[in-house]
C-alpha cells in the first residue's frame, strides 16, 4: 500500500505516476466520496493515455468507451445509479474485465460480487480544497 499527497496543479504528473504504479493491471477501482475528484483524476489519466475524445462521467449510461492513440480502448464505468449488481452482468462486465483494455470503475462497491480477483485500487480523499490524498493498493485474489 502506498500513500501520495498532491494538489490539483500536479494532477498530470500524478496520472503518469499512477500508470507506472499500476504496471500491467488494467482493472482500476476508484474509491472516494462524491466530490473527491475521481472523475477529474480519470480525465487526467485519459489525457496521459492520449484519449482524443472529451472524457466525462458515464453517470447516466453506466459506461463510456474511449479509443486511445496507443493503448487500444479504455472503458470508464460509473455504477452509482445501479440498484442491483446483476445490472453489471447484463452489460457484460466480465467481458470488459478480461478484454485486456483499461477498465476504470467508479462506485465499484455496488458490484462487489463481480469484481475480478486482481485489480488496482485508488482511494481518493480530500485534504483541502485543492489537495488530495491517494492510497494505492494492488489486490490479488481479493487481498
Amino acid at each position: 500500500m502506498q500513500t501520495i499527497s498532491y494538489t490539483l496543479d500536479q494532477i498530470d504528473a500524478i496520472a503518469n505516476l499512477l500508470i507506472q504504479e499500476a504496471g500491467d493491471q488494467k482493472v482500476w477501482i476508484f474509491r472516494g466520496e462524491m466530490g473527491a475528484g475521481k472523475t477529474t483524476l480519470i480525465k487526467s489519466l485519459a489525457k496521459a493515455l492520449q484519449v482524443a475524445d472529451g472524457v466525462s462521467s458515464p453517470t447516466f449510461g453506466i459506461i463510456n468507451e474511449y479509443q486511445t492513440q496507443a493503448k487500444g480502448f479504455l472503458y470508464h464505468f460509473d455504477f452509482y445509479r445501479i440498484d442491483d449488481p446483476m445490472e453489471a452482468l447484463d452489460i457484460g462486465i466480465e467481458e470488459y474485465f478480461y478484454s485486456g483494455n483499461y477498465c476504470w470503475l467508479e462506485w465499484a462497491e455496488k458490484i462487489t460480487p463481480f469484481l475480478p480477483e486482481r485489480y488496482f485500487q485508488i482511494k481518493l480523499e480530500l485534504a483541502s480544497e485543492t489537495g488530495r490524498i491517494l492510497t494505492l493498493h494492488h489486490y490479488q485474489n481479493g487481498h
